[in-house]
Order: structure tokens, then C-alpha cells, then sequence
């Protein structure tokens, strides 16, 4: 089997030296511009329209990350980028979860025990004991109960605050509240006191995280933002919380990445700014979950995490 892998800024002789051991068989190579030779497989993460447009012969396309939109953003824009027979396969969790779990949690604390207010009084060198969130009703509502959110939504309840979780579909989670679609997703809002964005990025989702969403979460509520920086409406963000419907944000993605240094976010001390670490893709489990799907499709099997390339996840 032939494989091409392209992964800009990354130590592509590292991903492929795991490759050629996890798959010793393969014929593998990076692709580099003019490359038109045969390949049955692709693994990517943001490719050029110029690797993948044409390639007829290509099985299969694997995404090295958990979001697609990126790459259904370039078909979109340039159709046909994404060859007609390959299926394009996302990676399921390899080890993202944990991380995400821990990322969110971690910001979830920081605002139940008012933390990122002791930081501010820190700075002001000014000695203050804070009343807490009463723990009973600091609501954390997880949107978007993928593999990730799931994980999410089950790590902060058992940390004891009450968590609900929303999707397009009904999921039934232990221990979470769920609501779906669009008929429930009011609901879903009322009374949030930290919001957790995870959706998929699609038509659908794009902007959901808008001034209509903040006014239905309880007043002085908290935004976590892990999932896409198109989510999120810049401007009605930073209006709530001139207007204290939000309190703070933490937020790990953006519209434009690297974040510009005269973007207005940095000059609001109530936003935590992480520069897209939230879940990093891990080299050995990447290699691992590839390599077993490219050996069951060898096989004939059929393998999890196929793109549904009209609801874009």
C-alpha cells in the first residue's frame, strides 16, 4: 500500500519513522508539491487543495485531528478538492479526551472557587475573602456530546455540579441532563452558569455563541470556548461581559490563529487566552488508530469515524 502524509511544521521524519513501524509493509512518503504519483491513502492535517484534487485513487483521506472543518471548508470553497471515492476519516479521541477533560475542568474549578478573581486581587495587592459559588447551583452545560464531550460532561459532574449536555441528536449520558435539537436547546440554556462549547464547526453551529445564546445563561455566567474560533461572535462576546450577562471567558480557539497582537481580546483582563492546546494530537496514538483502520480497510472492514460530509462530522 502506498501512503502520502502531509502535516506542515510538524516533524514529518517522526510521523513517518512510527508509521514504518506500525505499518512495515506500507510505502511511505511525505508529499511534496508537483507529487502526482499513485497513493491508496492520505493522512493530513490542513493539506493544500493541490494534494488531494484529482487523486482518484486515494481510499481514504485520515484527518489527523477530531475536526474536519478545515478541510470541508477548502471543498466548499473550491469543490472537487476532496476526491469522489475516498472517504475522509477524523481520529476518535487517541488520547485528546483526557486532555480536553482536564482542560475544562481545570477552568470550570478556577470560576466555581473565583480564582481568576483572587488573580485580580493579587495584582491589586489587596487581601479579600470572596463568598463561593454555591456549588449546587454553579450549572456547567456541555455543548456538543461527541467522544469529547461526553468525556467532558461525565469528568466535571464528578466534581459534583450539576451538568447538562447538548446535542443534535438525543444521547442518554449517566449522570447528565441531556436536551437535543433545536426545540430543546432554550431549555438546554436556561439558567447555565458555564457554558462549554464542543460543538462540531458546520453551517449549523457557526456563531452559536452569540448574544441570543448569552442572554438565556444565568446572569454573571462563563463561557469556555474549546471547539472552534467561528463559533463564537466576537463582538457579543465582549459586549455581555461589558454588560456582566458573562462574567469571564477562557478561551483555547479563534477566528484568526495566532490570535493578532492588537486583537481586542488580549486588552480584556476577564478573558484566559490558551493558544489552541486544549487536546493536542499525540503522536503514538495517532499512528496507532490510522494504522489499525488502514489495516482493517486493506481487510475490507469497515472502520469508525467517518466523515458524514453533509452534516460535516
Amino acid at each position: 500500500m502506498k501512503i502520502l502524509f502531509y502535516m506542515p511544521h510538524a516533524d514529518a521524519a517522526a510521523w513517518l519513522h512510527d508509521f514504518a513501524r506500525a505499518l512495515p509493509e506500507a510505502d511511505l512518503r511525505e508529499w511534496q508539491p508537483g507529487d502526482t504519483a499513485p497513493a491508496d491513502f492520505a493522512v493530513v492535517w490542513r493539506p493544500p487543495r493541490e494534494m488531494l484534487a484529482g487523486r482518484d485513487d486515494l481510499r481514504a483521506i485520515f484527518n489527523l485531528g477530531a475536526g474536519v472543518d478545515a478541510i470541508l471548508a477548502l471543498e466548499h470553497e473550491q469543490p472537487g478538492t476532496l476526491p469522489r471515492n475516498a472517504q475522509l476519516i477524523r481520529l476518535e479521541d487517541t488520547g485528546m479526551g483526557s486532555q480536553m477533560a482536564e482542560y475544562v475542568t481545570h477552568a470550570v474549578l478556577r470560576y466555581l472557587r473565583r480564582f481568576d478573581e483572587y488573580h485580580t486581587l493579587q495584582n491589586e495587592r489587596c487581601w479579600h475573602v470572596l463568598d463561593p459559588h454555591p456549588r449546587e447551583t454553579f450549572t456547567v452545560g456541555v455543548l456538543g456530546l461527541g467522544v469529547l464531550g461526553a468525556q467532558v460532561a461525565q469528568t466535571v459532574a464528578g466534581f459534583g455540579m450539576p451538568v447538562r449536555g447538548y446535542s443534535r441528536s438525543a444521547r442518554q449520558i449517566d449522570g447528565i441532563a441531556t436536551f437535543a435539537g433545536d426545540a430543546q436547546f432554550d431549555a438546554f440554556l436556561d439558567g447555565v452558569k458555564v457554558l462549554v462549547n464542543l460543538l462540531p464547526h458546520t453551517p449549523d453551529t457557526r456563531d452559536v455563541l452569540n448574544a441570543r445564546t448569552f442572554a438565556k445563561l444565568a446572569r454573571g455566567a462563563y463561557l469556555i470556548n474549546v471547539a472552534r474560533g467561528g463559533h463564537l461572535v466576537e463582538a457579543d462576546l465582549l459586549e455581555a461581559l461589558a454588560s456582566g450577562q458573562l462574567a469571564a471567558a477562557t478561551l483555547d480557539v479563534f477566528r484568526e490563529e495566532p490570535l493578532p497582537p492588537d486583537h481586542p481580546f488580549w486588552q480584556e483582563p476577564r478573558i484566559t487566552i490558551t493558544p489552541h492546546i486544549s487536546a493536542l494530537t499525540l503522536r503514538e496514538d495517532s499512528v496507532e488508530q490510522v494504522a489499525r483502520k488502514i489495516e482493517a480497510l486493506m481487510r475490507g472492514d469497515s472502520v469508525s469515524g467517518v466523515v458524514n460530509l453533509e452534516r460535516g462530522y
